[in-house]
């Protein structure tokens, strides 16, 4: 979260939003900031996660059609987190200040608990089950149709670190710049976003963005605040991507490869259950974590503070820079 945003946000507007969805300041457990303001509250025994937009991140539309899609995949039998109408009967409310304005938006918090580091770099049943909920998902974004044009979510290349990247990383970074800008020409002039391939995706999968039930080993999946239209392939590379980053320096190479290997064996296994890609795609995989690559380090760029970093971070950027200026994945097992 950029500190502009940050000096703006205070008690006062959590308590307006809060009382939109008929909730106390006092029930709030702040949780974080990233892209959101995240809060925890219980009501009638029952957890609940409120979320705080800033206009300068999305607008009230954009984040309208996030909801529609989170209820299109709820009502087809997939697990997410559900949003919650506000006092009013509203999917969002709008807390207005001086220079923007944020939207809030309450959900049912996901059930079961997060599978973190280091516990889920050799988990193939969590491979398998995530495989399954994304091929489903995706064969479900083949027959959603957003409500209308000003709630229709954002193609791929508006992903809002690919546009601010600039404003994040430092102006001297001049081979970074040249080298994204390369990346989305040549992805935007080779790849056809067709309907079998290119759809609305979550665009965001990451360990920290769904919980698994240990009794049922249901996943659901929460945090659509990425949602986009891009090809279904992104939303393999980037699940990926976060299973791999971890290995760092000259020795992680190796173990990078035998994850990716690994990752994709138990992966397809449980997306071919419910959705078929194309092998091509699969070979594009390559362009899509150089893209994920570029999107992590300009967040890092943007929520971090360089000057007090731990070591894994600082190894972390330098490598991520080298891979970035000269166009190479963080791992490479199909060409």
């Amino acid at each position: 979260m950029e500190h502009a945003i940050k000096s703006i946000f205070n008690n006062e507007i959590a308590r307006a939003g809060a009382d939109k969805f008929g909730v106390r300041l006092e029930q709030l457990t702040f949780l974080g900031a990233w892209q959101n303001f995240i809060y925890e509250y219980w009501e009638n025994e029952k957890c609940y996660i409120l979320r705080f937009t800033p206009s300068t991140h999305r607008n009230e539309q954009v984040i309208q059609g996030e909801l529609d899609w989170i209820n299109y995949l709820f009502n087809h039998d997939v697990f997410v987190s559900t949003p919650v109408k506000s006092s009013q009967e509203n999917w969002t409310e709008i807390i207005h200040t001086n220079d923007i304005y944020f939207t809030v938006t309450a959900f049912h918090k996901a059930e079961g608990r997060k599978i973190g580091y280091p516990e889920c770099l050799h988990n193939t049943n969590l491979y398998e089950s995530l495989g399954k909920i994304i091929g489903r998902m995706h064969a479900l974004s083949k027959s959603y149709k957003p409500k209308d044009a000003v709630t229709r979510r954002n193609n791929w290349y508006d992903n809002y670190y690919l546009q601010n990247l600039r404003s994040f990383v430092p102006p001297d970074q001049i081979h970074v710049f040249e080298a994204c800008n390369r990346l989305m020409e040549t992805i935007n002039h080779t790849l056809l976003p067709d309907h079998s391939s290119y759809g609305l995706i979550h665009a965001d999968i990451g360990v920290g963005n769904f919980l698994v039930n240990d009794h049922t080993g249901v996943i659901t999946l929460f945090d659509f605040d990425e949602a986009q239209y891009s090809w279904y392939i992104e939303d393999i590379a980037v699940p990926l991507y976060y299973l791999v980053y971890v290995y760092g320096g000259d020795e992680g190479k190796k173990e990078r490869a035998s994850q990716a290997l690994r990752f994709m064996e138990y992966f397809m296994k449980g997306y071919n259950q419910e959705h078929s890609i194309d092998s091509y795609w699969l070979k594009q995989m390559p362009l899509f974590l150089r893209l994920r690559e570029i999107i992590v380090y300009t967040g890092m760029h943007r929520s971090i503070d360089l000057q007090n970093i731990d070591q894994w971070s600082r190894d972390y950027l330098t490598e991520s820079k080298v891979r970035i200026e000269r166009g190479i994945p963080i791992v490479d097992v199909w060409n």
